[in-house]
């Protein structure tokens, strides 16, 4: 129940409303558990510190998770330079015989936001 409710606050936009159930939570992490190749023990000195499935499955999970952001981020980027380059544009005056569609392209685009 605990982990459920800590990662409640990171949802991502249209999951359904018992993804962070605990049954779910917890098919999540069976499932995690059972694809995971367990790290092979090696012999060695006492005190060594040996990889368990959940730091595998940390690290897995994080190097996805940090791919996902850098696409996120160069997807923003595009669209900055998009959106930069289109208001040189407009401040230019290339855009006056555009600049009816522009205003109704933000407005739909305000409207789906509310």
């Amino acid at each position: 129940v605990s982990v459920s409710r800590a990662i409640k606050p990171f949802a991502e936009p249209g999951r359904p409303p018992d993804w962070f159930s605990q049954k779910h939570c917890a098919s999540q992490y069976s499932e995690l558990l059972e694809t995971t190749e367990t790290p092979k023990r090696k012999r060695g000195e006492k005190g060594e510190v040996v990889e368990t499935v959940e730091d595998v499955i940390v690290r897995k999970l994080t190097a996805e998770r940090v791919e996902e952001l850098k696409k996120m981020i160069k997807e923003t980027q595009e669209k900055y330079r998009q959106l930069k380059k289109d208001a040189e544009l407009i401040q230019a005056g290339h855009m006056d015989n555009r600049l009816e569609e522009l205003c109704n392209e933000i407005m739909m685009c305000v409207t789906s936001l509310f």
